[in-house]
């Protein structure tokens, strides 16, 4: 089992350009387990955990309403915006500046093979990320991602999630609102779930900035800890 993670920060990337790599990345995984399963060996595997910032742009899963995109093309080109329909779970989300997205490419065989225990650990690493600054963050039932004021009708989600696995190895992630410009939330409906907010850590705190650097260290390790690895 190989639990060291190869980490690499991409800066601002544009999103497609960073799909294609999380693919590349993705199929050299799974083709040494099929390998390693062919030929009867256990080379060890490797894992990789991304970060990056994008422009402007919107995702929408697999499963995902359309409708909940609520842009036309023309409008979409105004904003400076781009679309893709893409191949992770969840519905429709925002990626911009000021956010923080993380992309972990692993090999859950080197960890534990359970696709919920490893979105509970994502969502966990946010929670213990964000208690740091003093905030109560959770999750809210049925609902992938980390939440504040869970359970009232302030509720507002800081941090959304979807991923996706094959073979027990797993790519896309998260997407923490850190310094974001929350307006860009205006023109979806979030997830596909209606009347409920979007918020960022800067607002949260009440502050004009956060420092993203130290916030990708704090994740990282939480991270470390909950998954017993180490990033190289």
């Amino acid at each position: 089992m190989n639990k060291c993670i190869q980490l690499e920060d991409l800066g601002k990337k544009d999103y497609k350009e960073t799909w294609d790599y999380q693919e590349a990345l993705f199929k050299g995984i799974v083709d040494s387990k099929i390998k390693n399963r062919r030929d009867n060996t256990q080379l060890a595997t490797n894992n990789y955990f991304l970060f990056v910032e994008h422009p402007h742009v919107y995702t929408l899963g697999k499963s995902g309403d359309f409708s909940n995109l609520l842009l036309s093309e023309e409008e979409l080109q105004k904003k400076g915006a781009t679309f893709y329909k893409i191949n992770r779970g969840g519905d429709i989300t925002y990626h911009g500046p000021g956010q923080i997205v993380g992309y972990p490419i692993l090999d859950l065989d080197n960890f534990f093979t359970d696709i919920h225990k490893y979105l509970r650990f994502l969502e966990e690493m946010i929670i213990l990320t964000l208690a740091d600054y003093g905030l109560k963050a959770q999750r809210s039932d049925g609902e992938t991602g980390v939440w504040l004021d869970v359970g009232t009708p302030f509720a507002r989600k800081i941090c959304a999630m979807g991923v996706r696995a094959s073979r027990w190895v797993t790519m896309h992630g998260f997407a923490l609102n850190v310094n974001a410009d929350l307006g860009y939330f205006d023109n979806i409906i979030p997830c596909g779930i209606r009347g409920k907010a979007v918020t960022s850590l800067n607002v949260e705190l009440g502050v004009d900035h956060v420092d993203e650097t130290e916030i990708k260290n704090k994740l990282l390790t939480h991270f470390k800890t909950l998954f017993e690895a180490e990033f190289i």
